[in-house]
């Protein structure tokens, strides 16, 4: 009979292998299949290990650092990097450091090394729980953490990376009535109307799920909807439309809209909850660049950086280096030109991004401006509860941080602007 545990941690050992040695993301090594074995408890348990192990790496590697005297492969590595951590938020050492020992030692390559598991983890639990609290909030790394300061400050950059180490709590959009999701749930209402829950649990017993009225979306990704503003009977377009949270936001309006994007499965998860929450889109698995038509209303949530969802993602930072930006830039640009030839004259395109550098949000909107006769910035759009008059930028734009709200749980990075055509 295995040990307690030791399924989960040893599938958490893989998933950290996956990213930190393959340059692979979670959702990846996740949708690989490698943890279908696992029963759901099992699984769970794997993903918050690997998820909080990645969190806290800085700390976690500054304690380790103390008891090595010269790094062991990329598998032990990560094996000493989880159990360091189960031991610095207080797990049970017995049980940590006998699991990460029998991991390694049945290890073909890297049995021989149980010993220097054992040892090392032991010297950890001795005070790691201790030390652990009192060490630098973990910082981005300098591929990333530098655009950043350059971008806004050290000290923006700080407070990011308080809100990244914190990370995110649950956040619910409702269907239609978010007064009476925070009462059923007994959720914080957020200013811009989305319901929050600090200990959520298992999402699928919440109260109205089965019933479908409301989705998990985080509070800044529902704001770009709130400034697009479908109407009932308009005909709206969304391009690059997974995971569907603001398909459904635009559905729940009234408004027709036709959501595209090139992944076959993800479509398959909005198709999923759309039936859930009874309601209707047309559903389009394409490239977003072959679309046609005349448009009352665009939203394109462009393929970015995803740098603005780290404190729910700290894998990426880890999993990136920043190599891919130009082409994303580049692509962006493109379905800018193309979404801007797709709108009717008089018709609105809301252009967003989960990501914190502006060349992925203000500079882009700069240029398409250079590059298109005809076009404003509508920055009255951005008159939507909720919306604190520091978050508006320059060009008339919506920059969203983490570190806002930093007391409520904070929020993912955003820009969010709304272009018109005259």
């Amino acid at each position: 009979m295995p040990q307690a545990g030791l399924p989960a941690r040893r599938a958490a050992v893989f998933l950290l292998d996956q990213v930190l040695g393959e340059g692979r993301l979670l959702s990846e090594a996740i949708g690989g299949g490698a943890l279908e074995r696992l029963d759901p408890a099992d699984r769970a348990t794997a993903q918050r290990l690997a998820t909080e192990t990645l969190r806290g790496l800085e700390r976690i590697d500054r304690i380790l650092q103390k008891h090595l005297q010269k790094y062991p492969p990329i598998t032990v590595r990560n094996a000493l990097r989880i159990g360091a951590y189960e031991l610095c938020i207080g797990g049970a050492a017995h049980g940590v450091v006998n699991s990460f020992v029998e991991i390694v030692s049945r290890s073909k390559r890297h049995g021989s090394m149980k010993g220097l598991v054992n040892a090392v983890l032991r010297k950890v639990a001795a005070n790691g729980a201790e030390v652990y609290p009192t060490l630098r909030t973990p910082r981005l790394p300098k591929w990333l953490r530098g655009p950043l300061v350059e971008a806004y400050s050290p000290e923006i950059v700080a407070a990011i990376e308080e809100a990244h180490f914190a990370g995110a709590p649950l956040d619910l959009t409702a269907k239609s009535d978010q007064g009476a999701l925070q009462r059923a749930t007994e959720g914080a209402l957020l200013p811009t109307g989305s319901v929050r829950l600090k200990e959520a649990g298992q999402v699928s017993m919440l109260p109205g799920f089965k019933k479908g009225t409301w989705w998990v979306q985080d509070a800044a990704a529902a704001i770009p909807v709130q400034v697009l503003a479908p109407k009932e009977g308009e005909a709206v377009l969304e391009l690059c439309a997974a995971p569907g949270g603001k398909t459904m936001q635009i559905a729940a309006s009234g408004a027709k809209v036709r959501a595209v994007d090139t992944s076959e499965s993800r479509m398959a998860r909005v198709a999923e909850n759309l039936k859930r929450t009874k309601l209707e889109a047309d559903l389009v698995v394409g490239d977003a660049l072959a679309e046609e038509g005349q448009w009352d209303a665009i939203l394109l949530d462009a393929p970015c950086s995803a740098t603005g969802t780290i404190r729910r993602h700290p894998d990426l930072p880890h999993a990136k280096d920043g190599s891919d930006f130009f082409d994303l830039f580049n692509l962006q640009a493109q379905m800018l030109d193309h979404a801007v030839h797709l709108l009717k004259p008089g018709g609105r395109l809301v252009y967003c991004t989960c990501s914190l550098l502006p060349d992925e949000g203000e500079a882009q909107v700069e240029e398409l401006l250079e590059r298109h006769e005809g076009l404003r910035v509508d920055a009255e759009a951005l008159d939507i509860e909720g919306i604190d008059p520091a978050w508006r930028s320059e060009e008339g734009g919506l920059r969203l941080r983490p570190d806002y709200w930093s007391d409520q749980g904070g929020m993912d990075g955003f820009y969010i602007v709304c272009i018109r055509k005259d």
